[in-house]
């Protein structure tokens, strides 16, 4: 596992020299939660009702903003190249860097999904539960979201491309996310929902590294 944290802890430097990407994730999060309140109104059964989809549409479209960026960076500055002539299994090194954009988008939203949830009028224990299901979720968006941008890595138009083969694939993970928050917000135990996230979890860090691994070698060719 050597070769995987030097990768997290390499892609996690280079973050720390461009903290406007870090900032765009979270403002765009922000942006998102906030501006539903401001639209539909201070009724607080409303609000309620809405906040588990709207929290984590907010977070999802927030972790895709910094998925082009995932292998591009690298991609055009020969650095990947040189990364997939390496020893190792390319596999292990795509792992890295899906665990480090975990780290600069997944992980912030979820320490920042709590106080967005206030404005939406949610009991603490579903904060909670808002906060561990976008813990939870979020691994697996950032390992299916590996998939795909290694899939578009250097198209023209490759957002847009990312975005259409992504966002199918994410429901899943919505669904079960969501679903754990409102049922703590009915009284219904949330263990079900977030086991299945765990297992979505599991299955994207653990599969989807290889797989994206395929797609950036076909790139590369």
């Amino acid at each position: 596992m050597s070769v995987v944290l030097h990768i997290i802890a390499r892609d996690l430097r280079l973050a720390l020299r461009r903290p406007a990407d870090l900032a765009s994730v979270l403002f765009f999060f922000i942006i998102v939660a906030s501006l539903f309140p401001l639209g539909v109104g201070p009724e607080a059964d409303l609000l309620r009702r809405l906040a588990p989809g709207v929290l984590w549409v907010g977070a999802l479209l927030a972790t895709m903003l910094s998925l082009p960026r995932m292998f591009a960076d690298d991609f055009h500055d020969g650095a990947l190249e040189q990364l997939a002539l390496s020893p190792h299994p390319l596999g292990l090194i795509v792992l890295g860097k899906t665990l480090a954009h975990w780290l600069v988008s997944g992980l912030p939203l979820a320490a920042l999904a709590p106080l967005l949830g206030l404005q939406f009028d949610l009991p603490v224990d579903t904060l909670l539960i808002l906060s561990a299901s976008i813990l939870l979720g979020t691994p697996a968006l950032s390992g299916i979201g590996a998939i795909g941008a290694a899939l578009t890595l250097g198209l023209r138009g490759g957002g847009v491309l990312l975005s259409l083969l992504v966002l199918p694939l994410y429901i899943p993970v919505l669904i079960f996310g969501a679903g754990a928050v409102d049922a703590s917000m009915n009284g219904i135990n949330p263990h079900a929902h977030l086991f299945l996230l765990a297992a979505l979890t599991v299955g994207g860090v653990v599969f989807a590294p290889f797989a994206a691994a395929a797609a950036l070698k076909i790139a590369l060719e």
